[in-house]
């Protein structure tokens, strides 16, 4: 059983800067990537960034590219995503996920599907006022 536990959202003001966090547990999970996603009401969800545990290559949606900084922490399974110059069209939920070791490579396409991902935390609201 693998648990996704997410924390750091709240609300904030056009222009500020707020932190994410999210957990993937498990006792014998080894991540391969972890990114996060957003979902604002009445919209499908969107990729937003994502990592690679080996090599931290990461990937970013355009909207979020050189504002959002998705990086890895010192425990294992564990990533952080810093939102600078927030803006109110980034108000969502943000949902953390996981996907495991599994001995392939892959690439910036695959990693960029929700599809790819087996793992999901509950998400935690961001509310940007203008």
């Amino acid at each position: 059983q693998v648990q996704v536990v997410e924390s750091g959202g709240g609300l904030v003001q056009n222009g500020d800067s707020l932190r994410l966090s999210c957990a993937a547990s498990g006792r014998t999970f080894n991540s391969y990537a972890m990114g996060w996603f957003r979902q604002a009401p009445g919209k499908e969800r969107e990729f937003v960034a994502t990592i690679t545990w080996s090599g931290g290559v990461t990937y970013y949606a355009d909207s979020v590219k050189g504002r959002f900084t998705i990086s890895r922490t010192n425990a294992r399974n564990t990533v952080s995503l810093q939102m600078n110059s927030l803006k109110p069209e980034d108000t969502a939920v943000y949902f953390c996920a996981a996907r495991g070791y599994d001995g392939f490579s892959h690439g910036g396409v695959a990693l960029r599907g929700a599809s790819f991902y087996g793992y999901w935390g509950q998400g935690t609201q961001v509310t940007v006022s203008s």
